[in-house]
């Protein structure tokens, strides 16, 4: 029996075998391609190894693409009839139960055997990055922060991959609320491996959540080599420097950004993040029809399956914004009839149901001008949006539409509440003082809108 390289032992992989496994572990903590050919490389030298075809599985059922959830599951069902599993150690028949779970659609299930696997095997990667992204596919906080947190005094300071689980820690920590302790480890993640895209993009988020978009712009540029191409994540970390150079106010900046590196996305996170920033930049008046079509037209093969519920969202997003109501009405209707159909222990229907739906009716609601229904429909659930998957900056989008909508229907108590909110959070974010200054023009009060309207500018003007 082999031992990896963080002191595990692996059944049924050769020496080769072990070494394109590492590598592979060491890929994905990188999030880089290179992990889809190690993990290939391992099963050509053995293929019956169980660790190696339960991290292709796992790359297959969380990238939330139908097409590759369909490879992973034939690739693994076929392993499974192989395998004689009673012969397997305890840890690695415990992945292959979350595995199991995974390929049933039940992320909750999967994400507690996960745990189960890293209370017991603290160093054990695999669970715990699998384990961490299940938790930002449900929304989880407190498990974004505590299931690394419960790991990380098990990793020593001079392991090359404990930097990685400090900044996989940093992204909990933000989830949950902690920002001064999230940008600390982050930025000491990053300090470790100036290349972990996880820990950058923890800080980018702790900084987006404060409001402090000259920080995360400094921020940004100052390592632009380290996380602007060569990784899964380059496009959606273009999509946070995004988000700071529109609070300050700079949307040519943007829209050259967004044809650069975000029009021409090849994966759902990618278009995901494209329709979200598009939504932004609609939400404020500032159309980009072309834009919208070509985006809306990559959508359709993605979405032809019910999968992942925030991906729907952002489909609907670029259907609305295409102008192409009746296909946001057809995917919603193909939602309906899917969680009519029960399919009990699926997380995503539960997704789809309680938040999914609502959202996406409510986009639609927008499309059409109907902004009283858009309140109506998302101010019930807008405490319980996490549901659905997600950050906290990613569903923003929602937020900003129910405030939009409230002020577009007069409903200038909510509107004036949902603002207050935002500016006791985040007091230094321009795109709050415009709002203030939006409400007070509501209630006619024209003094207080032009000193909101100045504070916006100052703050925007401060980078």
């Amino acid at each position: 029996m082999s031992t990896d390289q963080h002191g595990l032992a692996v059944s049924g992989a050769s020496a080769a075998a072990t070494r394109h496994y590492d590598r592979a572990i060491d890929e994905l903590l990188h999030f880089r391609a290179e992990v889809d050919a190690e993990a290939n490389a391992a099963l050509a030298e053995s293929p019956d190894f169980p660790m190696g075809n339960v991290l292709a599985a796992y790359l297959g059922l969380l990238t939330t693409e139908v097409e590759d959830a369909r490879t992973a599951r034939a690739r693994f069902g076929a392993f499974l009839r192989r395998v004689d599993e009673a012969s397997l150690p305890p840890r690695e028949r415990a992945h292959l139960a979350a595995v199991r779970a995974l390929l049933d659609g039940d992320f909750l299930t999967c994400g507690a055997l996960l745990g189960e696997i890293t209370a017991a095997h603290p160093r054990d990667a695999l669970a715990l990055i699998a384990g961490h992204q299940i938790d930002f596919l449900t929304g989880d906080a407190r498990a974004l922060r505590d299931r690394v947190g419960g790991a990380l005094t098990a990793w020593r300071p001079d392991d090359p991959h404990y930097g990685h689980v400090l900044g996989m820690y940093a992204f909990g920590l933000e989830e949950a609320g902690h920002y001064d302790r999230s940008e600390e480890v982050g930025l000491r993640a990053v300090e470790l491996n100036a290349r972990d895209v996880w820990g950058i993009h923890a800080v980018a988020h702790t900084y987006e959540m404060q409001g402090r978009f000259g920080d995360g712009l400094r921020y940004l540029d100052a390592r632009v080599p380290d996380w602007s191409s060569g990784t899964f994540f380059s496009v959606h970390s273009w999509w946070h420097y995004c988000l700071f150079a529109l609070e300050a106010g700079d949307v040519p900046r943007v829209l050259a950004i967004y044809d650069a590196a975000l029009a021409d996305g090849q994966s759902s996170m990618e278009l995901l993040d494209a329709a979200a920033l598009l939504w932004r930049l609609h939400l404020e008046g500032a159309e980009q029809p072309a834009r919208w079509r070509a985006l809306a037209d990559a959508w359709p093969a993605r979405v032809a399956e019910p999968f992942y519920a925030f991906n729907d969202m952002h489909a609907v997003m670029s259907y609305v914004g295409a102008g192409r109501i009746g296909d946001a009405e057809k995917l919603i209707a193909s939602r309906e009839a899917y969680v009519a159909e029960g399919r009990p222990g699926v997380t995503n229907v539960a997704m789809t149901l309680r938040v999914g739906l609502p959202v996406c009716r409510a986009l639609v609601a927008f499309g059409r001008g109907d902004h009283r229904a858009v309140v109506e429909l998302l101010h019930p659930i807008r405490h319980r949006v996490n549901e659905f998957g997600g950050s906290h900056a990613q569903r923003d989008a929602v937020q900003r539409t129910l405030l939009e909508a409230a002020l577009r229907s007069g409903a200038r108590d909510l509107a004036r509440t949902l603002v207050s909110e935002r500016i006791g959070v985040r007091p230094c974010s321009p795109y709050n003082w415009l709002k203030q200054a939006a409400v007070a023009e509501a209630f006619g009060e024209r003094a207080a809108a032009a000193a909101a309207r100045e504070r916006a500018g100052a703050l925007a003007g401060a980078t």
